[in-house]
């Protein structure tokens, strides 16, 4: 019965990880078909209703501490309205293949800032898996150098790296506050702070969201509802059952599904400098992060254990 109900919590992230990997090709045909920041201030805000929604009246709802709040102001400044300011900004200058795999550094990123900010162990292949991460990112620009690095790559980029400080408060919040609670308010704030950036960088621009096609409205509630609001939902609840470690790893499917998706939907070409970067970005995950090492560190002490026994 355990075994079954772990094979069901894989199955629920696996399909979160598909989800999440489509999402950035559908960001990709919203940012074209809408106003980018406007249509993100919708987005964030129905997600954010969603999240309440379903979380509403529970006994999880409560008053927020001075800390709490402080930790959640800083978590919807990086993780929501910078990270989805730059990400829709990015997704116009650049195409979705080549985001996926920028936004694939985010588990390495988190690790660098985890060992900065909350004390966590660098070691000597944590050190080699963030370089291997950060070759894969050459590979992506260019093929190792042709080409400078573009202003929708640097901005995808930042929309990654912000959102790895985001996880540092979230981190830091949820350790006395319910993630489930502490993600809805992230995105209502998040999607306040969107509204007033969209009134001064596009202004009169609600307008625009009126008369697009049948098939753009649903791949926006789509990408809102399933992919950002219930994706963490089901994403957060799989970390309390199988823990952080094991869920995070499976952030490793999500550049493949992207890639996947953009060559499908979109008819985006995959050349083989990307191949070659996505490789070196999961090689560099497993390594940089500890998953890796910690694996290996396990099995060593089974083995003395048993060898132990044996004697």
């Amino acid at each position: 019965m355990k075994e079954k109900s772990l094979l069901f919590t894989y199955g629920i992230v696996f399909f979160v990880m598909i989800i999440w990997g489509l999402n950035v090709v559908m960001l990709k045909v919203l940012v074209e078909a809408f106003p980018p920041i406007t249509m993100t201030v919708f987005r964030i805000m129905a997600a954010g209703v969603a999240t309440a929604a379903i979380i509403l009246g529970s006994r999880i709802m409560r008053k927020l501490t001075k800390k709490e709040w402080k930790y959640t102001l800083l978590g919807a400044l990086f993780g929501v309205i910078a990270h989805h300011y730059f990400l829709a900004m990015g997704l116009t200058m650049t195409n979705a293949s080549n985001a996926v795999l920028i936004l694939a550094l985010l588990p390495l990123s988190t690790s660098i800032l985890a060992v900065i900010f909350l004390g966590d162990r660098l070691t000597r292949w944590r050190i080699v898996g963030i370089g291997l991460g950060f070759i894969g990112v050459l590979f992506i620009q260019g093929g190792g150098g042709d080409r400078a690095i573009s202003l929708g790559e640097m901005y995808i980029f930042i929309a990654m790296f912000v959102q790895a400080i985001s996880f540092i408060y979230i981190k830091k919040a949820t350790a006395t506050l319910d993630s489930k609670q502490m993600t809805s308010m992230m995105l209502l704030i998040g999607s306040v702070g969107l509204l007033v950036i969209s009134f001064l960088l596009e202004p009169g621009s609600f307008g625009r969201m009126i008369g697009a096609p049948l098939g753009v409205y649903v791949i926006f509630f789509v990408s809102a509802i399933v992919a950002t609001a219930v994706g963490h939902f089901l994403f957060n609840a799989a970390i309390q059952k199988i823990g952080a470690g094991q869920t995070a790893i499976f952030n490793n499917f999500v550049p493949f599904f992207g890639l996947i998706s953009s060559a499908i939907f979109l008819n985006e070409q995959v050349y083989w400098y990307q191949t070659f970067g996505f490789i070196f970005i999961v090689v560099g995950v497993l390594f940089g992060t500890g998953y890796i090492e910690n694996a290996w560190m396990k099995q060593k002490t089974i083995s003395k254990t048993l060898q132990k026994k044996s004697v």
